[in-house]
């Protein structure tokens, strides 16, 4: 068995970046951003008014109350083209031009308008209530980075920047292929002593919340010809993911048939609750994650092994690093390997976190996985832990 810490440091060295596509940006949400943007236009792109209410030349507000004459209306996307005079004034909406002349906006609740006449109430100093050309950002400024990721905040700031269309990185694409006669998929009908399979399911939403695409193989039998087949099947894909049959019994044929077909094993058995029987290695270019058949430890394993796996694939750093929280509940002393308990999360009225883990930690008990707010983290080794010691845990989002 080797640390769950080198374990990831090799599956995150076998990972390359995929390729980059151009997209239109209405299809850009949830993409990650390949290249800098840099705006091509200013915003605003003229000076423009931050109110509804009068553009002014400050030097006509020497003496307040004063009258103006009103000379036409500015309103966004119509300009008023003539420029001001003294003793003018232009009626102007948010977001419209100021006037040639113009050096100040007067709040229409400060004035009060009787035909082509305006009576200001209120002085301001000059540049009241205007918004400079680029006073956002100018042309040429850099305001999204490569591995943003797109969400509604980037996308419309991109709209803002007239970028019609960026470079993003192409989904990675994650095939995924269960195996073991025991299984069926879910609606089939099932034989004696057969299970319904999660883990195809389960891992493609955990891929597609992740940014890949999922490949759904579908489930190899417990057969070489099976397996020889599917596992062909997976050449042109970023990342082939098995589950099961990755254990030492006489029926687990994955890493005989993987290796017949030219694997190079990087690492096999990981010291680590749930998902010691975990595999990693090169598929003749392809990187390949062998997980446990088991649908916890193979969901975990995902967490650990396979979140940063798609995060590299997309040029991404790894992930967030592991919080603090406090422990809700004594633990007795852990073994060799680093444990990873489902636990429910719970913030006091003093701010703080508290983790505590499920009295039931079966790796057969799914439901309790689904229903957990983080996997608490007990190292190898760690000593009996009283409620209320530090803890750190892997938050669980509602999308993995």
């Amino acid at each position: 068995m080797i640390p769950v810490e080198k374990a990831q440091e090799m599956v995150l060295a076998g990972m390359r970046p995929v390729a980059t596509e151009v997209v239109a940006l209405p299809q850009a949400a949830g993409r990650i951003l390949a290249e800098d943007l840099a705006a091509r236009v200013s915003h605003p792109p003229v000076a423009v008014s931050a109110m509804d209410g009068y553009a002014v030349r400050t030097d006509d507000l020497s003496l307040i109350p004063t009258r103006l004459h009103v000379i036409g209306q500015s309103a966004a996307g119509a300009p008023f083209a003539a420029p001001l005079a003294p003793g003018q004034a232009v009626r102007i909406f948010t977001g419209a031009a100021i006037p040639t002349g113009a050096d100040g906006v007067i709040m229409q609740e400060n004035t009060s308008r009787d035909g082509h006449e305006v009576t200001i109430r209120e002085g301001i100093a000059a540049g009241k209530f205007i918004r400079a050309p680029g006073l956002d950002f100018k042309t040429g400024d850099v305001l999204l980075t490569a591995g943003t990721v797109m969400g509604g905040r980037a996308v419309g700031l991109a709209a803002a920047m007239n970028i019609p269309s960026l470079a993003v990185r192409r989904r990675p694409r994650i095939a995924i292929l269960s195996t073991g006669d025991e299984i069926v998929m879910p609606g089939d009908p099932l034989g004696p002593a057969q299970i319904v399979g999660s883990n195809g399911p389960g891992l493609s939403a955990f891929v597609t919340a992740m940014g890949g695409e999922p490949v759904h193989l579908g489930i190899a039998r417990d057969t070489r010809a099976s397996l020889d087949a599917m596992i062909a099947s997976a050449a042109g894909c970023d990342l082939l993911v098995t589950t099961g049959g990755a254990s030492v019994g006489d029926y687990d044929l994955v890493q005989d048939a993987l290796s017949e077909a030219g694997l190079s094993l990087g690492f096999y058995t990981v010291a680590m609750r749930p998902g010691k029987p975990m595999m990693f290695g090169d598929l003749n270019g392809v990187p390949v994650l062998g997980l446990p058949g088991n649908p916890v430890s193979a969901m975990v394993g995902a967490v650990v092994f396979l979140e940063p796996a798609i995060r590299a694939l997309l040029g991404l750093p790894p992930g967030a690093e592991p919080i603090s929280a406090r422990l809700g509940r004594d633990l007795a002393a852990n073994d060799a390997r680093q444990d990873y308990l489902r636990a429910s999360l719970e913030r006091g009225v003093d701010g703080q976190i508290t983790a505590t883990p499920f009295s039931l930690q079966d790796s057969a008990v799914l439901s309790g996985l689904a229903r957990a707010d983080a996997l608490l983290i007990r190292p190898p080794f760690a000593p009996a832990a009283m409620a209320g010691e530090t803890v750190r845990i892997i938050p669980l989002p509602a999308t993995t």
